[in-house]
């Protein structure tokens, strides 16, 4: 029997349940979320599968030892303590990579530098010679965690990131990530059910994914190498059984249609298609979504249009005014989801969604919302349509708590209730409790006296409006900075800006030397 063992999937935030669903079809065991990973245990042809079958994983670690450290030099011993003999020798290359996440441990270059020092010093030691570290296309990636004091060591053995299918031959300007788009495309429940549509595909990321979805095709087909295949118990046969199996493939009756603008863009995603093997099921056109016309047959459009970030548009708001437009006019009936940042921006599309799934994309904090177009009032529509309507599941999800200086979240917090002892007001004695709070806001007062404050409207010359013309009279007040020096000090008279005194002081000049011109005359 083949000896099962831990294995970690590492993913993006906003997808880790995807993620878990693909490791339960794929007959994974043990699986538990966690943040931007799943755990599950299997043996090594599960290892193999995970690599080639998952379209939500980033990599695939197999953790080799846990220990808890609080100093690099405890680091450094737990790691030398391992026979890494079992993993590689004085002639392999190797390279660690570190993710930290403790007040212990300030920099993750540091630990690296010890989890490398460690493996060198245990070969030194031993055989006198020692492993090269390879910072590009290593024959083994290590990989180092650290939450607080709890340290996970791992191989990576997906090597090179599992978003690097390996048909994307160009791209555009910010692609969208391979692992993001067919999340996305998982999220939406479609998996070929009916027609797809990116009106704005780039290099045609999405209706790739969509594809390769569809028709179930491994996602690894593509890739040349995995990192574990250079592993010295890399079992050649296993591998070759898994990756010859198409026996999962089906076959998928629809379309796939890709739009975009750019002329560039569409001969990219041209090659991209056809490198994927998949042109008989992708449609791809030169057309603006302004001229997006109702689809003859029932569909589902998948959208990334520009955030303002990476790319941007002359009119950005205008842009999404103009996708809300085109969805509300020309495909009704249908379901879109559009993935964006700005909440400016959603606000523009004018339409209500029904789902919205916070999202990661880079570094951004994005939401993917859904769409149901449809005629009329919307509670004809949920009285026709009792299956659809908002879905609790995804639209509830729990946002992840914010970190100091992160953006705030996408719509409006619900109030938090306030206790008395909470935050104090003030008043002329000090401060007061929300028990002790003026009558006026009391309920049963103010529904028995009809006793409120009246606002004090605003009347004009009370100080209150600051005009032009008010400031320029203050522009050059400095015959007098300090009040005190004013020979009408102590009159308190009504102070004239000393602008009036200068503008009166020239008059006169003009005066005398028009006077003087005309004596000579």
């Amino acid at each position: 029997m083949n000896q099962k063992f831990e294995l970690i999937a590492k993913t993006f935030q906003g997808l880790e349940e995807v993620l878990a669903q693909e490791l339960t079809e794929l007959g994974a065991e043990d699986i538990q979320i966690g943040n931007r990973m799943v755990s599950f245990s299997g043996d090594k042809a599960m290892m193999y599968k995970a690599n080639f079958y998952l379209r939500t994983a980033i990599r695939i670690l197999k953790p080799i030892k846990h220990f808890t450290a609080t100093t690099a030099d405890e680091v450094y011993n737990a790691v030398k303590d391992i026979a890494w003999e079992e993993y590689l020798d004085a002639t392999n290359t190797f390279a660690v990579d570190s993710v930290i996440f403790s007040e212990d441990f300030r920099h993750s270059k540091f630990v690296a530098y010890k989890v490398k020092d460690a493996i060198a010093d245990y070969f030194r030691e031993k055989t006198g010679n020692r492993p090269s570290v390879r910072i590009n296309n290593p024959d083994i990636q290590i990989n180092i965690h650290i939450a607080e004091n709890n340290c996970t060591l791992s191989l990576d053995s997906s090597g090179e990131s599992l978003h690097r299918r390996g048909y994307r031959q160009e791209q555009v300007e910010a692609p969208l990530n391979e692992v993001l788009a067919a999340g996305i495309i998982l999220l939406t429940g479609w998996r070929g059910e009916c027609d797809l549509i990116d009106p704005m595909c780039g290099s045609g990321t999405i209706p790739i994914e969509a594809a390769l979805i569809a028709r179930n095709i491994a996602p690894g087909v593509f890739r040349k190498e995995f990192g574990f295949e250079k592993w010295k118990d890399f079992n050649q046969e296993l591998f070759d059984e898994i990756y010859n199996d198409d026996s999962q493939e089906r076959e998928f009756t629809h379309k796939i249609y890709g739009y975009d603008n750019n002329p560039q863009a569409n001969a990219i995603a041209q090659r991209n298609v056809k490198a994927a093997g998949v042109s008989k099921d992708i449609v791809l056109k030169i057309q603006p979504f302004q001229q997006f016309e109702q689809p003859a047959e029932k569909s589902i459009i998948i959208m990334n249009p520009p955030y303002g970030e990476r790319i941007s548009s002359d009119d950005l708001l205008g842009l999404y005014e103009m996708i809300g437009e085109r969805l509300k006019h020309a495909f009704t009936g249908n379901d879109a989801w559009v993935l964006s940042y700005r909440e400016e921006c959603f606000e523009q599309i004018g339409l209500k969604a029904s789902v919205k799934i916070p999202l990661f994309n880079g570094a951004l904090e994005c939401q993917l919302r859904e769409y149901q177009i449809f005629n009329g009032k919307y509670k004809e529509f949920r009285a026709e349509n009792p299956e659809k309507g908002l879905k609790k599941e995804n639209a509830e999800r729990p946002v992840r708590n914010r970190h100091h200086g992160e953006k705030v979240e996408y719509g409006k917090r619900e109030r938090r209730p306030r206790r008395d002892d909470e935050r104090p007001r003030w008043n002329d004695n000090g401060p007061r409790k929300y028990d002790e709070r003026p009558k006026w806001r009391d309920e049963d007062f103010r529904r028995n006296n009809d006793e409120r404050p009246s606002l004090r409207t605003r009347k004009a010359g009370d100080g209150k409006e600051f005009t032009r013309e008010r400031r320029s009279g203050f522009r050059n007040r400095d015959e007098f900075p300090n009040d005190r020096q004013r020979p009408d000090a102590e009159k308190e008279q009504k102070r004239i800006p000393a602008k009036r005194f200068i503008y009166m002081h020239k008059r006169h000049e003009l005066d005398r030397q028009k006077d003087e011109n005309n004596e000579q005359d």
